[in-house]
């Protein structure tokens, strides 16, 4: 009886969790066991919610890495150490970047950075043509910094050469 009462208070600890956002199984597990329930309760609860499918890693990944590629348009390096410090297995990671740059790709998520970095450069400077070699610096390390690939980096930049840098920038 005293299992039952664990077991109940556990799953609705978990429930308050997965209601704030959903969750990996790691990531619920570990929630579980810093509020102090014990290894048998925590298995019997992700056993439970796995099989209502309230937990599915495959459908978190590809939420997950969805809102990084779409929302904060990060990198594919960037979305899988995200993902894998949260316990989702390399086969998931890749399955559900491959789905997310369907409808976006690294090279366009640059596009989009360069836009709204360079369109808020030069308004402010208004009798500036192109950004100095400066602040093409600093984009390339904010780029660097979301994990796009260098090489993808320097392609964007030179197709956009004369529309927000000078080629001599």
């Amino acid at each position: 009886m005293g299992d039952d009462i664990l077991y109940e208070k556990a799953k609705q600890k978990a429930f308050r969790f997965l209601l704030v956002r959903s969750r990996s199984t790691k990531e619920l597990r570990s929630k579980l066991k810093e509020k102090g329930f014990e290894e048998g309760v925590v298995n019997d609860v992700i056993d439970s919610l796995l099989e209502l499918k309230y937990l599915d890693d495959e459908a978190f990944a590809e939420g997950w890495a969805r809102n990084l590629a779409v929302n904060r348009l990060w990198g594919n390096r960037k979305i899988e150490i995200s993902l894998r410090e949260k316990g989702i297995s390399r086969e998931l990671i890749e399955t559900a970047i491959v789905r997310v740059r369907k409808e976006i790709s690294e090279k366009e998520a640059i596009q989009k950075l360069v836009e709204k970095k360079c369109g808020k450069s030069i308004a402010s400077e208004a009798d500036a043509e192109f950004i100095s070699p400066k602040e093409k610096r600093r984009l390339i390390q904010n780029l660097m910094s979301r994990s796009f690939p260098l090489e993808l980096i320097f392609d964007v930049l030179s197709s956009l050469e004369g529309e927000y840098f000078d080629d001599r920038g």
